[in-house]
């Protein structure tokens, strides 16, 4: 085992009851021709991976209560992605305790990506296996830290409005979006509105919530579906 892999246990905020776990997780598969008889950390990528999909997407739900489906689904894929994990790597030290085969450390591969977005997620699945998603829950906010501010370092703060009004200021103005409220249903204190979003004049979507922002917000996220890409 790497001689720091206590300094790495420390980072991570686990300590690996079965060290062999961690192990495997730093191990990349160019190594296994050298080591006869190992496994990489391949299989646990796969576990950690679906791990991490759960855990973020219960942290999502329960930060942006107020968010719809499509902004959660584009915000977790914002922090799964592979930029984001290798970035979580890198922070954690990952990239320097990777055991990688001399043909991969030589071409680069304790930088690439991909290897520490792996790295991360078979870290993830080790915890996991190790302790229980209690404490695979904790490695993960430990790494990612409060959400909204991951999320606004990685760009991805804006809520639907603001993203449908610069899509639509450079060719339109500032003035080209109008939201308007078509319906009203429930008692005062169980109330939902239904608010549609119109530019120059044209609807181009509508949104429900149990406020006006709310369905404002969820308006220009129906448009937003619809913008070419």
């Amino acid at each position: 085992m790497n001689p720091d892999s206590t300094a790495l246990e420390s980072r991570v905020g686990h300590v690996f009851r079965d060290r062999t776990l961690l192990e495997r997780a730093l191990t990349h598969p160019s190594l296994l021709p050298v080591l006869r008889g190992a496994e990489s950390n391949q299989r646990l990528e796969f576990l950690g991976d679906a791990v991490l999909q759960l855990l973020l997407s219960e942290a999502l739900y329960a930060e942006f209560p107020g968010e719809r489906e499509g902004v959660l689904s584009r915000r977790r894929a914002t922090l799964a992605n592979g930029t984001t994990l290798a970035l979580l790597a890198r922070e954690l030290g990952l990239d320097q305790a990777l055991r990688l085969g001399s043909s991969e450390e030589a071409s680069g591969g304790r930088q690439r990506t991909s290897a520490l977005g792996d790295a991360f997620e078979a870290l993830l699945g080790a915890v996991y296996l190790d302790a229980g998603i209690e404490a695979a829950r904790s490695v993960a906010r430990a790494a990612y830290g409060p959400l909204p501010a991951r999320l606004a370092a990685l760009g991805d703060d804006k809520t639907p409005k603001s993203r449908l009004q610069e899509w639509v200021q450079p060719l339109h103005g500032n003035e080209a979006l109008a939201y308007t409220v078509i319906a009203t249903e429930g008692e005062d204190h169980r109330r939902t509105f239904e608010v549609s979003v119109s530019l120059l004049g044209r609807e181009i979507g509508r949104g429900r919530g149990s406020s006006k922002k709310a369905a404002e917000e969820a308006a220009a996220e129906a448009a937003l579906r619809e913008m070419p890409s």
